[in-house]
């Protein structure tokens, strides 16, 4: 049984042109430090805000499911595929997946902020498919009410983004009051965007990463949350898993 709670100063930390993009890294890359090293399907995630309008040059990647979340602001994105810029604004999220190779560039305005999130699929399998890209707007997003949560439905169940990783939820929950997680056969992963809440009597506030497993929950208290939940045995060995292997 399991809630461990990690604040942003105990996260691995990155930034990109001399400090115009900086992130706090909840699953940092392996080599970067932080307590949270690559679990499930999930690999890498990133809360990146832009200090200045700031690009990221174009870079490659391959096998990856790559997503970013507009949370604040304007970001621009370009690949190899699209040969084109294309705008994202707050609410907004994208997907590559990136297949059998893709180079992909992204614009920050100022103070925008956005989740880079990587999930690590089969890449056997997927390194084999030829890259592919979605984007999909803030008002296309479904959303639905239980209790006292609004609930903003990404991917899995009521979602609308397509995924070849599978077992997974991705949401945006609005809380004012009071919520149970009572699923304990998938990792509930929560970031915190804003509030204050309780976790089982622990204290979670703005920035906070939480990872619970093997437990029920009761959240208590009002705030804006990202949920990812995720397999706790998946039919393939990750190459988290592989790289965590090989470093032992």
């Amino acid at each position: 049984m399991s809630i461990q709670i990690i604040n942003k100063e105990s996260q691995a930390y990155g930034a990109f042109n001399g400090g115009e993009i900086v992130e706090n890294k909840p699953i940092g890359f392996p080599r970067e430090g932080g307590p949270t090293k690559p679990y499930s399907s999930l690999f890498y995630w990133a809360n990146a805000i832009a200090k200045v309008d700031s690009t990221i040059g174009l870079h490659p990647h391959e096998g990856f499911e790559i997503m970013s979340f507009v949370l604040k602001g304007t970001i621009r994105h370009y690949d190899t595929q699209l040969k084109d810029w294309r705008e994202l604004n707050e609410g907004d999220a994208q997907i590559i997946r990136a297949g059998n190779g893709i180079s992909h560039a992204e614009h920050m305005t100022q103070n925008a902020r956005m989740f880079q999130i990587w999930l690590d699929p089969n890449i056997n399998k997927t390194i084999q498919q030829p890259a592919s890209y979605d984007d999909y707007k803030a008002k296309a997003v479904p959303t639905s009410a239980q209790g006292d949560v609004e609930i903003f439905h990404y991917a899995g169940d009521k979602g609308i983004m397509h995924l070849d990783s599978t077992q997974i939820s991705i949401q945006k929950w609005i809380l004012n009051g009071t919520h149970l997680i009572e699923d304990q056969s998938a990792i509930h992963s929560i970031y915190m965007l804003t509030g204050n809440i309780t976790i089982n009597g622990q204290n979670a506030s703005t920035d906070d990463f939480v990872i619970i497993e093997d437990e029920s929950a009761k959240l208590n208290g009002q705030g804006e949350l990202f949920v990812i939940s995720s397999a706790k045995e998946l039919e393939y060995e990750t190459y988290g898993e592989i790289i965590q292997r090989r470093m032992r």
